[in-house]
């Protein structure tokens, strides 16, 4: 009960520091954007709103996670945290979209480029300070905690770090007499949010897929299982990721000449210590096979 809360906490914490960060970089890149004429930091600004509703959105699906098992939901909700790192994705797109659009716009618009204020450079400095930390926070907290939802919104976070120093080469480039930086640095910041929705896309599929992020959980399983006294072998190994947590299933080798109370025990006692050792299992299931027939199955 006592991780649950703290994993609770965590989770709340680097929503929080998402969504409010986010708020305080989107209103000043988009005011000090119009006042300095920069393409890239409006673009940016379009970027940071989009980071407050993901933020929003890996909020959602990280509560939704830890909602427990029911009956209905025998597995709970876990699989809400890749879900919602897939609408990150669509979100991730649409920015794509919007910044390629304006882009477009200016570049053929027919209309002589001017250089932003020098201003847009400052900002864009503050930008790549806070984007840093934000990004280093809630990292953190979801591997911690082992979150695809805020994970993903961290990977989203970090591409403002990039952004936000590719705009504060434009606008230097802009002052020395190269105008056409700012807009392409808004098309290489489009870029780099199309390279994020790629990669959040493939991590939160291969979730969803159930594929095993490292071949390490399986040897601590196998480890735990063979730690049990009268177990010798560990077969039919097999484990289901639900979002960020997963069950296991495996066969265990024993004495052939146990009873079936024994076994059943045995079992229970397999179950309990790959629970108790592997911290990403929360709910194992042990079928256990005479020692002589095990190769048969």
């Amino acid at each position: 009960m006592e991780n649950i809360l703290n994993r609770e906490k965590i989770g709340k914490n680097a929503a929080y520091v998402g969504i409010f960060g986010n708020i305080l970089l989107t209103t000043f890149n988009f005011i000090i954007g119009i006042l300095s004429g920069s393409t890239a930091l409006i673009a940016e600004a379009a970027h940071t709103l989009s980071d407050i509703l993901t933020s929003i959105i890996a909020f959602i699906g990280f509560k939704l996670g830890m909602r427990p098992a029911t009956e209905d939901h025998p597995y709970g909700y876990g699989r809400a945290e890749p879900i919602a790192g897939l609408i990150i994705v669509a979100f991730l797109l649409i920015v794509a979209y919007e910044i390629l659009s304006s882009v477009y716009v200016k570049l053929t618009a027919g209309g002589a480029l001017t250089a932003p204020d020098p201003i847009a450079a400052a900002m864009a400095l503050i930008g790549i300070i806070i984007n840093f930390l934000m990004t280093r926070y809630i990292m953190k907290a979801g591997k911690k905690i082992d979150s695809p939802a805020l994970v993903a919104d961290a990977h989203h976070q970090k591409v403002d770090i990039y952004s936000c120093a590719a705009i504060f080469v434009g606008v230097i480039g802009a002052q020395m007499g190269f105008p056409i930086l700012d807009p392409l640095i808004a098309l290489f910041i489009s870029i780099l949010v199309l390279k994020t929705a790629f990669h959040v896309a493939r991590e939160n599929i291969s979730n969803l897929l159930g594929k095993i992020p490292s071949r390490d959980i399986l040897n601590d399983i196998k480890s735990a299982a063979l730690s049990i006294s009268g177990i010798y072998g560990v077969h039919n190994l097999k484990v289901n990721y639900i979002g960020s947590y997963a069950s296991a299933e495996l066969h265990v080798e024993a004495d052939n000449n146990l009873t079936l109370k024994e076994a059943h025990r045995m079992a229970h006692m397999v179950e309990d210590c790959i629970i108790n050792n592997v911290s990403v299992i929360k709910s194992a299931n042990v079928h256990v096979c005479p020692l002589d027939e095990c190769n048969e199955l």
